[in-house]
């Protein structure tokens, strides 16, 4: 058993420690390819080692034998994010280029692609790289919904809050954290966030056309949350009702 701790350690100590590496390195490319100022440079290093310790912890309570291919590449994917956020924040003061920031978005959704099809491939499939996986595209679109409410309004916020506020939600309400059926409809709209945010950030279209596609991402969003709370709670009704029911048949009956 002490080998095993031993190895975990080891595990936790080079992948995130990697990670964070290529963070930095990331951060300062960036920082000499625009000069970034200190609000992108504190946000983008409070990413990093946000990421690296929760990454740690989450590593050291999962023990897993090896990280996977599958979570290097989402690790990756959080290093993109972590330049995207930075930009975000140094855009407060300063206007980033849009191009970088739309390249660095872009890579970061088509990688989300990617680390599944890894994981699946190699049966390295994990409940803590699909929840890593999740945690990164949460945190994307959350940026994203930022960036583009500086234009368009704090409504933009919903889109990026909406899984957080679920979240929140869940520690009150304990039916909603049931586990919810695979869905095809709910996987494509939260794809899509990211991408209609990304287009409505990009400058590519007029004022009225980007409020239209994030009013059609919201929209969207609004109806696949809506739909997963109800038959939620649909779920948790039944789950109470059929045992009170056999109850009152077992009282009848005797």
């Amino acid at each position: 058993m002490a080998l095993n701790h031993s190895y975990d350690a080891r595990l936790v100590q080079q992948e995130t420690a990697v990670g964070a590496g290529v963070q930095v390195l990331l951060l300062a490319l960036i920082g000499t390819a625009i000069g970034m100022g200190p609000a992108g440079w504190l946000t983008g290093l409070a990413f990093a080692t946000a990421t690296w310790a929760a990454l740690s912890r989450a590593l050291h309570r999962a023990r897993l034998r090896s990280f996977g291919a599958a979570n290097r590449v989402t690790l990756g994917r959080a290093a993109l994010v972590g330049g995207v956020t930075a930009l975000v924040a140094d855009s407060f003061q300063d206007s980033p280029p849009v191009s970088l920031l739309v390249g660095l978005t872009a890579v970061a959704l088509i990688l989300d692609g990617v680390d599944g099809k890894v994981a699946r491939r190699t049966g390295t499939s994990t409940p803590l790289g699909a929840r890593f996986d999740m945690e990164v595209d949460a945190f994307l679109i959350l940026v994203l919904s930022v960036y583009v409410s500086m234009a368009m309004g704090p409504w933009v916020l919903l889109i990026g809050a909406m899984r957080y506020v679920f979240v929140a939600a869940a520690r009150v309400w304990s039916w909603l954290t049931a586990p919810l059926p695979p869905s095809t409809a709910r996987k494509t709209v939260a794809a899509l966030q990211g991408v209609l945010l990304l287009l409505a950030g990009s400058g590519l279209l007029p004022h009225a056309a980007d409020v239209g596609v994030v009013v059609l991402a919201l929209g969207l969003l609004v109806w696949s949350f809506g739909r997963d709370v109800l038959w939620l709670w649909r779920t948790s009704r039944v789950r109470v009702v059929a045992p009170a029911a056999a109850e009152v048949r077992e009282l009848v009956a005797g």
